[in-house]
């Protein structure tokens, strides 16, 4: 009877050994799955790549490279800032007569809806587009037209 005792008891011993270490695997899982979702956060947020150890010399040199690239690409730029389309805020002052924030956003083509509405939003809170019956309209502001023409 003495050695069937002694092997409930390792059993038993055994089993709540198990269920710690069960507690700990589900503890540690959580712990990993938020850090995994704080690094997609981090990669999709922040300027550079999330690394998983220190830079390295390879890697230095290709931040350079990159940042090289970078300065080039701005610098190719033309100087006058002379644009072959309107930029979408003027876009949207041209067309503010009288049509619905719908209308305008269908009338900008390859432009998002949700981009439509900011730059709406920021003609408004400018004064420059005011809102009425559902219908926008541009204020033709004379201060405005004269800073422009200067």
């Amino acid at each position: 009877m003495a050695t069937l005792d002694e092997i409930t008891k390792e059993k038993q011993r055994i089993s709540e050994a198990l269920a710690r270490v069960a507690a700990q695997h589900e503890k540690l899982s959580g712990q990993l799955s938020e850090l995994e979702a704080t690094e997609r956060v981090l990669a999709r947020y922040s300027k550079g790549t999330v690394s998983r150890k220190a830079p390295t010399a390879a890697t230095q040199t290709a931040a350079r490279a990159q940042s090289g690239r970078r300065r080039r690409a701005t610098a190719a730029k033309p100087a006058g800032g002379n644009r072959s389309s309107p930029s979408l805020g003027d876009q949207i002052l041209a067309l503010a007569t009288g049509k619905t924030q719908q209308e305008i956003a269908a009338a900008c083509k390859g432009a998002r809806p949700n981009h439509v509405g900011i730059a709406i939003a920021r003609h408004k809170r400018a004064g420059r587009i005011e809102e009425r019956d559902g219908k926008l309209y541009a204020t033709h502001s004379t201060a405005g037209e004269q800073h422009a023409a200067a």
